[in-house]
């Protein structure tokens, strides 16, 4: 059989599909390439954006915003001293990007103007905090990303 340019290129063009369909074949069936979505009702999340950016506004427009502070004990979650503890409502979700089996929510019940999350449901690494709230009928949206 004689080599010549025709030849090649059908070799070269069998070997470059041949590569592709190998990395095609790989990536559908080894588990390690196996990537989730970050969260499982993502699309719902992407319809309700707006309204987190209002919510984000609003505690924003307040005079102090919620802060965090690492302690020995966990997180402390600072609300306003300006508002009333019986007042103010809703979840703190924290949500762990590189594991979803450690992301978990806390209702906010408030006897002073702190929220404990306590050490041993924390492990150290990157942590997103989002504080939903609501005060007096208006919806409040606090989020961070912290190291712990």
């Amino acid at each position: 059989m004689k080599f010549n340019w025709g030849t090649g290129i059908v070799l070269a063009f069998i070997g470059f599909i041949s590569f592709i369909m190998y990395f095609i074949i790989t990536m559908n069936t080894d588990s390690k390439y196996d990537h989730d979505l970050v969260t499982e009702d993502y699309y719902k999340q992407e319809l309700e954006f707006q309204n987190d950016i209002d919510k984000q506004k609003n505690g924003n427009a307040l005079k102090t915003n919620i802060d965090w502070k690492k302690t020995n004990e966990g997180i402390v979650i600072l609300f306003p001293e300006a508002l009333k503890t019986e007042n103010i409502t809703g979840k703190v979700f924290l949500y762990r990007p590189s594991n979803k089996q450690f992301d978990f929510d806390i209702t906010i019940s408030l006897s002073n103007h702190n929220l404990l999350i306590p050490d041993k449901r924390l492990l150290g690494g990157r942590w997103n905090i989002i504080v939903d709230w609501q005060y007096k009928g208006k919806s409040y949206l606090y989020k961070k990303e912290i190291v712990y």
